[in-house]
């Protein structure tokens, strides 16, 4: 028995017309009155009552024309979820992002992938930009928004927004009162920042700022999270130069400053070129619709 059986038995089941049934199946009545016999003697169950005038179901076919019904329905399902799969309309996606982005483009761009994906599934991994480019080179991630740090042959990418760095401290530091900060009033000032290993591209910024006036940050503490940055900046422990999108929702203790011919970042959307996901595709066309708007 298989699903090509069912629909044979269906087709009577629904007709009760040997006649008609077996035009439904482009089969002419002998053969298929044969494969209706074969079905029954199969199952050693009688699923019909039959006499010259009148077809009728059996208790045991009314049952049996139930369950035909489901698998039939969950096999045509599958057959029309592969190919869905397939072609990048339903499936899983793996979206890496760097937290800061979640208050800039990732809303936006999540957002916009779901109505035009709504069975496709994903799933967000909020990481560090050094973790997000590892997992991209491991394939543990499908697409990633992180900062530009420079060519990579085996990404494909699109540029999102370039972003510029502002710098916060407590609204009672002397600095609080300057409109405008260059790197020369922040020589004394202790610094906090994410180390290289986390945030390369956002250090290297950083630390490009303070040397082209041949100035070295004194830099005191170096967690890893932006958000973590924020808190200590927040008790008075130093000053910090971050995403200038981070500013929009400082605690009630803090302040931001514009930077004099300030760093800007280039946040990206990339995937692997390589990459077997077909889903993958329409994140990357959406990720160019952003670049057209913001740029």
């Amino acid at each position: 028995m298989d699903t090509r059986h069912m629909r044979y038995f269906m087709a009577l089941a629904e007709t009760l017309h040997f006649g008609r049934a077996a035009e439904r199946m482009n089969m002419s009545q002998p053969p298929f009155s044969r494969q209706i016999a074969m079905i029954e003697h199969t199952l050693g169950v009688k699923l019909f009552e039959r006499n010259s005038r009148n077809v009728a179901l059996t208790p045991a076919g009314k049952h049996f024309m139930k369950d035909c019904r489901n698998v039939l329905g969950r096999f045509e399902e599958a057959c029309r979820d592969v190919r869905l799969v397939a072609s990048g309309m339903k499936g899983e996606m793996r979206f890496g992002f760097m937290m800061h982005a979640a208050h800039s483009v990732v809303p936006q761009l999540v957002q916009l992938y779901a109505e035009a994906r709504p069975d496709v599934r994903l799933v967000l991994d909020e990481r560090t930009p050094t973790e997000i480019d590892e997992m991209l080179v491991a394939g543990t991630l499908d697409a990633a928004v992180t900062f530009d740090c420079g060519y990579a042959p085996h990404l494909q990418t699109v540029l999102l927004v370039r972003e510029r760095l502002r710098i916060i401290m407590r609204k009672d530091h002397p600095l609080a009162a300057v409109g405008q900060i260059g790197p020369e009033e922040l020589r004394e000032e202790k610094v906090i920042a994410a180390p290289a290993a986390t945030a390369p591209a956002l250090r290297s910024a950083i630390n490009s700022y303070f040397s082209a006036k041949g100035i070295v940050p004194h830099v005191v503490l170096e967690p890893r999270l932006q958000h973590t940055i924020i808190q200590l900046v927040a008790k008075g422990l130093g000053v910090a130069l971050i995403p200038a999108s981070l500013c929009t929702e400082l605690g009630a203790g803090l302040t931001s400053r514009a930077l004099s011919d300030a760093p800007q970042l280039d946040v990206v959307l990339r995937a692997p070129i390589t990459t077997k996901n077909p889903t993958v595709s329409t994140f990357m066309e959406i990720g160019k619709s952003i670049q057209r708007a913001s740029l």
